[in-house]
């Protein structure tokens, strides 16, 4: 079961103006499962994406960011589930593009206008055929409020759909943002096996819309772990559709955009966070925070060395307090000049060591109190600095091992 997640209510998801949405079944892997998703965008949008830093990248990957270059407008986007379209080689290039034709004869528009994305089994060419025949329908059922549908409608091993929307007032106009996610395995940041689709009808310089979704994608996405696997599929998006009535924002650093950014990332974290809470077998939700560090970037080295570890993550499934796996980890995340009598480790409120060795104060039924609960803070202080930064993860269990043993049958 996810961990402190539950189905979001359709009618608690806010339209966008200038998105519709429309989902189908296209039986692209699985009879009577939604598996085929349009966004048709309205003209004018501004639509930017970051995607996977694996070099194995799926065939629409490799087209949604030629057709980004391209820069004629995107009209629309097409999602299947079911199959990665990763690994085909040229006739997965040649598929995707097929699917972008298709979509883009129905809405007499050009095919570098539509952006696919995929996601599934890897190595298994697209069944092009059963989602162009399903395109009609798709198109027939796109209505602003479908964004519960289309959470629904991109999810693979997800156990439930992941939404959320929000309004914040911008320049006297009410600015709304809505978004969807899907993923539950093979999740690794730059990024992970997971599609994340965010919209705003805010009014912002189209040139801010690229840095703005790297940095959102680095302050969400980019900071959730279930497995360390780097998937060929990750990708997120952010549109901006300029239809709230704002006043165009023209710099992130104005109090204007400032506060837009604040807002996208609440709703990105929060999306983000729901992958690891949907985390395959996933029984607890672990924020692992390192503090005191020189740099950013070295206390993302070692959070992440924490939140990968096996062993680590077992410990946790079993609730076990065999903390030294911690300081194990954070050992060997590859600081060379780390010097481990500066190093404080703290689960929740319980102070477990201190300069490097057990505190004579910790009691191992605190530290077993604080690993049975649903969730929990890992702290670690490394004495180096001020930097600090956080990364958001779960725990292993024997089901991680059942679903994907699984997966393919």
């Amino acid at each position: 079961m996810p961990v402190n997640l539950s189905a979001p209510v359709a009618s608690d998801l806010l339209s966008v103006a200038g998105v519709r949405i429309g989902v189908t079944e296209a039986g692209v892997r699985k009879v009577d499962r939604k598996d085929l998703t349009v966004f048709l965008l309205d003209e004018g949008a501004s639509v930017a994406g970051v995607f996977t830093q694996n070099r194995f990248c799926a065939a629409p990957v490799q087209v949604s960011r030629e057709h980004l270059a391209a820069g004629q407008g995107i009209r629309a986007m097409v999602i299947n589930t079911g199959n990665a379209n990763a690994g085909t080689g040229a006739q997965g290039l040649e598929n995707a593009r097929a699917t972008c034709a298709a979509l883009a004869a129905q809405l007499d528009v050009a095919p570098a206008q539509i952006l696919p994305f995929s996601t599934g089994v890897i190595m298994e060419q697209l069944p092009v055929e059963r989602i162009t025949a399903a395109l009609p329908a798709a198109l027939a059922d796109a209505q602003a409020a479908h964004w519960g549908r289309a959470a629904e409608g991109i999810m693979t091993t997800d156990t439930l759909p992941k939404a959320y929307s929000r309004q914040v007032e911008i320049g006297g106009k009410t600015i709304t943002i809505t978004g969807i996610s899907k993923g539950a395995g093979m999740i690794r940041p730059n990024m992970a096996t997971m599609l994340g689709f965010l919209a705003t009808d805010a009014a912002i310089d189209p040139a801010l819309v690229q840095p703005l979704v790297k940095a959102l994608a680095d302050g969400s996405f980019n900071r959730v772990t279930i497995d360390g696997d780097t998937s060929t599929n990750d990708s997120f998006v952010l549109v901006a559709t300029h239809q709230a009535g704002n006043t165009a924002i023209t710099s992130l650093e104005s109090a204007e955009g400032q506060a837009l950014q604040a807002a996208l990332l609440d709703v990105a974290q929060k999306l983000a966070q729901a992958i690891v809470r949907d985390g395959e077998g996933a029984t607890k939700f672990i924020t692992v925070r390192v503090e005191g560090g020189k740099t950013g970037a070295e206390c993302r080295q070692v959070a992440y060395a924490i939140a990968h570890s096996p062993l680590v993550k077992t410990a946790f499934y079993a609730s076990d307090p065999n903390l030294g796996r911690i300081l194990a980890a954070v050992g060997y995340a590859g600081i060379d000049d780390l010097d481990q009598t500066g190093i404080d480790l703290y689960l929740d409120d319980v102070h477990v060591a201190i300069k490097g060795g057990r505190n004579p104060a910790y009691q191992e039924e605190d530290g077993q109190r604080v690993m049975k609960q649903q969730e929990i803070t890992v702290r670690v202080l490394l004495g180096r600095g001020e930097a600090q930064d956080t990364v958001w993860t779960c725990d292993f269990s024997h089901e991680y091992v059942t679903i994907n043993a699984d997966y393919r049958s």
